[in-house]
This record gives C-alpha cells, sequence and structure tokens, in this order.
C-alpha cells in the first residue's frame, strides 16, 4: 500500500505482485491476471491516477 496526496490509501500492480510473491505458497499473476481481478471489482475500487488504485468512498445517506 501507499498513500495518495488526500492519504487515501493505494495500491499498484506492482506491490500487488511483490506481496504475491511473499507469500509462504508464492504467487506470481501476470499484470494481466490483475487488471482482470481489478476489472471484475470496478464498483468498489477505484483508478486514482493510471494503475494505482484505491477503494471507492462510500457514500451514506444522512
Amino acid at each position: 500500500m501507499d498513500f495518495a496526496a488526500d492519504d487515501r490509501e493505494i495500491f499498484d500492480f506492482w506491490r500487488l505482485r511483490r506481496y504475491g510473491r511473499s507469500l509462504p505458497a508464492p504467487h506470481d499473476p501476470t499484470e494481466q491476471d490483475l487488471r482482470s481481478a481489478v476489472e471484475s471489482l470496478k464498483s468498489p475500487l477505484v483508478e486514482v491516477r493510471p494503475g494505482w488504485f484505491s477503494v471507492a468512498e462510500v457514500k451514506t445517506s444522512a
């Protein structure tokens, strides 16, 4: 994880791949695999800048 200028937590594919390789049972997905996964989660994720993603803000009604 990293932080955007507005202190929002963000991540990119490089960090996800690095994390996957560090697991006890390493996993090394391709960038295409990761992009497909992010695309399938389009609703809860937002691309804050090219290649960097964050959880979309949840709007609650008051």
